[in-house]
This record gives structure tokens, sequence and C-alpha cells, in this order.
């Protein structure tokens, strides 16, 4: 499941990122507003995520708290990849050009 929504988060940035290109913007105006625009949903998206974890966690017993303790770790590491280091790679990418 984590794995999923990291998967997804990137590709709405990257999706976001396209948007702006069309548009006619430059490489880095597209990738500056792809970011803001994509962060909203993603976060929404994640947040979401971790409150069912919360709940699970709180109403569940034995191995349905492991469930939802991971579940709260492996979001929190891909929304921190998503946003941090997909955006660092990117930028690292774009100083080469």
């Amino acid at each position: 499941l984590t794995i999923g929504m990291a998967v997804d988060a990137n590709v709405i940035i990257f999706e976001r990122i396209r948007e702006q290109l069309k548009k006619g913007d430059d490489y880095a105006l597209a990738i500056k507003l792809g970011f803001k625009r994509g962060i909203q949903t993603i976060l929404d998206a994640n947040i979401t995520t971790l409150l069912a974890a919360a709940i699970l966690f709180w109403l569940g017993t034995g191995s349905i708290r492991g469930f939802a303790i991971t579940l709260s770790l492996g979001i929190l590491i891909s929304m921190f990849s998503a946003i941090m280091l997909t955006r660092y790679f990117i930028d690292l990418r774009k100083s080469e050009l």
C-alpha cells in the first residue's frame, strides 16, 4: 500500500510539471509550480491514510496495530521521499542541463 502511494505521489508531481510545461512555462517555473500544486493533493491523500492508520491502531489489537504502525511509517517515509528527495534529484538534474 505504501509503495503504491509513493508511486502515486511521484506520478502526481510529474503530471503537474507536465501540465505546466504544456502551458508554456519554462522548466524552472514548471517544476516549482508542479510541486506546489502536487503537494496539496499528496498531503490530502496521505493525511487521510494516516488518520485511518490511527483509528486502526486505536481500535485494533495485535497484528492490526502492527499493520497500523507499518502503514504510518511507510506513509511518512514516502511523503518525505516524494517531497524532499524527488525535488532534490530534479534540482540536481536541472543544474546539469
